[in-house]
């Protein structure tokens, strides 16, 4: 959790603010994840913080959504034309790949659980996307 907390950080994701007047901040919420190896055996504990979309207010927290996946068939286009013209193709990991789309709109969040300092009325406000944001 300190991990993402610190990627949150570098990214310089969120800035800690006060909650202006007649705003709602939205919360966050902790997924937990094991990984393991082939063998079964544990490889690393993962955990994510994710925005509750779901409280998302269309027109105050966000315009529009977007999905920054890839469908299948242009993958397999992209294969088919890398083989045919003999490039060598590298794989990559992008960590924190949610963190790279910057945000127009002004959306409030609250501190996540054990990271919040005591009766602090402070929120973040988010400069980046984050999972589970609209």
């Amino acid at each position: 959790m300190t991990t993402k907390i610190e990627a949150l950080e570098l990214n310089k994701t969120r800035s800690i603010v006060d909650l202006p007047p007649g705003r709602k901040p939205i919360n966050f919420k902790w997924v937990y994840k094991v990984k393991y190896n082939s063998d079964g055996s544990i490889e690393r504990y993962k955990a994510r913080l994710v925005i509750r979309g779901d409280r998302q207010v269309e027109g105050v927290d966000y315009t529009e959504t977007f999905a920054p996946i890839t469908k299948m068939t242009t993958a397999r286009c992209f294969l088919s034309v890398a083989a045919a013209r003999g490039w060598e193709l590298n794989q990559m990991d992008v960590h924190n790949a949610f963190l790279h789309g910057n945000l127009e709109e002004e959306v409030y969040v609250t501190l996540p659980l054990g990271f919040q300092a005591y009766g602090s009325s402070k929120v973040y406000r988010l400069r980046k996307s984050l999972y589970g944001l609209k």
